[in-house]
């Protein structure tokens, strides 16, 4: 967790609406708070039970108020409703407000109507805008435009609010990150494979996943090339992945949820981090322990991460290339450990919660001048 002071404070009282307070998130919001001279609320309730998310039990300087979420309806008309978010920003009277610019979590506007009645700037916070051609992409363009600015995590997200009508000069790019700047080194790893590689990929276990994929990728490596593959995660698709393994590649092992010093054991043990799916969250985390990475292309998060000097991104749900990639990365373990090192130089100087906190910052500075 980020707690020394940064450079850039925010001078006030920040706000930031969330719809749930995942637990991966818990460190950058108390890294934010201690960038913010009177400190940062943040309003989030719970998810849907089926959604399998991990929400933090706490925050350690960022203060949380707790919000009852409506969920209503599902899948494409899925909304949400948070009960006491006026109330909300006039107890804390915020500054400035940060929200998830998602047009589908109707009380937002509300707040945001309430921050512009008092003359105080709106942040949205999301992934973009990737279908622009819709009523309700429409509807979005225009629920955009009542923000003063926004972040996202990508070039490619920042060109679709742009293409959308956002100003240029008020869209900014913060790397999604869930962990600071390393201040270890990397594990050290071995330049040959004198046992079977291990192929690692840590997350919710969904079908957006495709954990299938990866399964099968394994499977259809020479059999002298299979690496040992650790699934650490758990969700609602895991008896069904599970099953699949038994048929096609029984050396697969399910090692469940995994927090803390034991997650990180699994990163320290592992030869190549992949995500076969959607997601990526853990690819700047596993970049922090050395590992090179495989993912594929999915919302363009994985830009600022995923290069031809430390990983591989390739094609959504190609399973032929997957594992022409797996077999590439596995047949020069020396090349592997070239690519870890650039992964760890990355993390290090380039995308981590630090460098995500800086954008933050620099995106009120351009709202509140």
């Amino acid at each position: 967790m980020l707690t020394q002071t940064l450079p850039g404070l925010f001078q006030g009282r920040l706000a930031l609406q969330q719809r749930v307070l995942p637990n991966y998130r818990a460190d950058f919001f108390d890294a934010l708070a201690s960038a913010c001279r009177d400190g940062l609320t943040v309003f989030a309730g719970q998810p849907r039970p089926s959604e399998a998310i991990e929400t933090a039990p706490e925050l350690r300087v960022a203060q949380w108020t707790k919000a009852q979420n409506r969920h209503l309806l599902g899948g494409s008309f899925y909304l949400c409703w948070q009960s006491g978010l006026q109330n909300w920003l006039r107890d804390e009277d915020p500054a400035a407000l940060i929200v998830e610019a998602n047009p589908r979590y109707l009380s937002t506007l509300f707040g945001i109507t309430w921050m512009h009645l008092h003359r105080r700037p709106v942040i949205g916070w999301g992934l973009g805008v990737p279908d622009q051609s819709s009523r309700l992409s429409a509807q979005r363009r225009a629920f955009l435009r009542r923000h003063d600015a926004l972040i996202t995590y990508s070039p490619t997200g920042a060109r679709q609010y742009i293409d959308a009508g956002f100003p240029a000069d008020l869209v900014f790019v913060a790397p999604n990150a869930v962990t600071p700047r390393p201040t270890q080194p990397p594990p050290v790893r071995a330049e040959t494979f004198d046992t079977p590689p291990t192929v690692l990929f840590v997350g919710r276990l969904q079908a957006r996943k495709h954990i299938d994929n990866l399964l099968r990728a394994c499977a259809a490596l020479p059999e002298a090339s299979q690496p040992r593959l650790w699934i650490v995660g758990d969700g609602p698709a895991r008896p069904d992945f599970e099953a699949l393994a038994r048929q096609v590649y029984p050396r697969a092992e399910f090692l469940g949820a995994r927090f803390g010093a034991d997650l990180a054991g699994y990163f320290a043990g592992a030869d190549l981090f992949v995500l076969p799916g959607t997601g990526g969250l853990a690819v700047q985390q596993a970049m922090s322990y050395g590992l090179p990475v495989i993912v594929a292309e999915a919302d363009g998060t994985q830009q600022n991460l995923v290069r031809a000097e430390n990983g591989w991104q390739i094609p959504s749900n190609d399973v032929a290339s997957l594992t022409d990639t797996l077999k590439t990365a596995l047949a020069d373990p020396r090349r592997l450990r070239q690519m870890g090192a650039a992964s760890y130089r990355i993390v290090s100087e380039e995308v981590n919660l630090e460098a995500m906190v800086s954008v933050f910052l620099q995106a009120l500075a351009a709202v509140t001048a």
